[in-house]
């Protein structure tokens, strides 16, 4: 049962960071010609966030699948 939910989490996770990871990239990209480091602090509020709780599930998910491996 761990494993599964350790899975899951673990899909989650890399979904939702590699998500907002390649949009916060994409967006700091394009607004590099226009000054891109001034925008910098609200690309990572709204990008850092999510990002970080994906980075979170994921190291969770992976955890988990590592606890049931011992067991």
């Amino acid at each position: 049962m761990k494993t599964m939910l350790g899975g899951i989490l673990l899909a989650i996770g890399i979904l939702i960071a590699g998500a907002s990871g390649l949009c916060t990239f994409v967006f700091f990209v394009m607004a590099i010609p226009h000054g891109g480091f001034s925008g910098l602090p609200v690309m990572m509020i709204f990008g850092g966030v999510p990002f970080a709780i994906g980075l979170g599930l994921f190291f969770a998910g992976r955890s988990l699948i590592r606890s049931d491996r011992e067991d």
